[in-house]
């Protein structure tokens, strides 16, 4: 009971976070959705069009399609996944946020990862990893690595609209996702 509290608690601090810009333009703040406390977190950069729309984050085009692979290896939201994104609001155009988006959002993405505690963190493109490994981090050189970080696994994939664009990366996620399932089974 007092764990819901403080998960009810950090969802209503951010849905009335006004710490940036982002907050004026948003139409729904995004915690998060899935499992409260599974063993594995996914991490994406920030909501777009269709998960401002309804609230939810991954459920646009790029969205499923990570969905899909990940239910290939049998993780789902539904089942054994916390899904969450380092930005709560979507940036305008979708653009890249900025450091002062992602610093005012970073607080609450810490207590996330502290109150679900996952073993395993799936972070989703370019900018999630840098949002943990610094600007060095590039996602073409790290993905389907496992990486400690803070006593917790990292693990890098690509974002699912660079595989949408870029059609010859998809047998590379799918070996990475192999891995993954290797590694949780």
């Amino acid at each position: 009971q007092a764990m819901e509290k403080m998960f009810t608690d950090l969802e209503n601090e951010i849905s009335n976070c006004n710490k940036c810009i982002l907050h004026s333009s948003r139409k729904n703040s995004i915690t998060g959705a899935g499992v409260v406390g599974a063993d594995i977190m996914l991490i994406g950069e920030a909501p777009g069009a269709t998960e401002d729309e309804r609230g939810e984050p991954f459920v646009g085009r790029s969205g499923q399609l990570l969905m899909q692979m990940l239910a290939d290896i049998g993780i789902s939201r539904e089942k054994n996944l916390y899904i969450t994104n380092t930005l709560k609001c979507r940036p305008p155009e979708n653009r890249n946020p900025k450091a002062d988006e992602t610093k005012a959002c970073k607080g609450y993405l810490d207590r996330q990862i502290e109150l679900h505690n996952p073993k395993i963190i799936i972070l989703v493109g370019n900018y999630a990893c840098k949002y943990f490994l610094g600007n060095t981090a590039a996602i073409t050189k790290i993905h389907g690595t496992f990486i400690e970080h803070n006593g917790r696994i990292l693990f890098p994939v690509f974002h699912p609209a660079a595989i949408m664009r870029t059609p010859s990366l998809k047998p590379l996620a799918i070996a990475d996702f192999e891995k993954l399932y290797e590694y949780i089974n």
